[in-house]
């Protein structure tokens, strides 16, 4: 059986953003690993909507590359819906370039990252950081994309 993650793309504006299948690309080996067919929305947002957000989700008056929002659907209602992505492009290009990535790679982390954080992954303790960096490399390795806590080049 083949496991996918269906994306609802919204980009509003003329923000520069990677295309669905490109999404759809990087969510293939999350959605095989934890064996399920599920639907996403993510959002791209601009520097001011995403600070919007991080200040009245999590209390820090500042953009941010990615912010998760799980779906609050009752678990006696049946839903694939997996939960919403915000993705601010300017903070995914500034730091892609900050930190020497290709652009693409760090948009593919990025969203990787938000997913797992809907699945319930965290890193505010060490061995929750060290779990969800260990899953997110591995990911990415089967894209081909290079350990984003190492020194990499663009």
């Amino acid at each position: 059986m083949s496991h996918q993650i269906d994306v609802i793309l919204v980009n509003e504006g003329d923000i520069s953003a990677p295309s669905f299948d490109e999404f759809a690309s990087w969510l293939k080996p999350l959605a095989e690993r934890f064996q399920f067919e599920k639907e996403l929305c993510i959002k791209i947002v601009d520097a001011e909507e995403s600070q919007y957000l991080n200040r009245t989700y999590r209390g820090k008056d500042k953009p941010t590359n990615v912010l998760s929002f799980p779906s609050e659907i009752p678990e006696f209602v049946e839903s694939p819906h997996l939960g919403d992505l915000a993705i601010c492009a300017t903070v995914v290009v500034n730091e892609a370039s900050e930190q020497n990535k290709s652009i693409s790679a760090h948009w593919a982390h990025l969203t990787i990252h938000g997913c797992l954080h809907l699945l319930g992954f965290d890193h505010i303790e060490d061995d929750e950081a060290e779990a969800m960096e260990s899953l997110e490399v591995a990911l990415l390795s089967q894209l081909n994309i290079a350990n984003p806590y190492t020194e990499t080049t663009a």
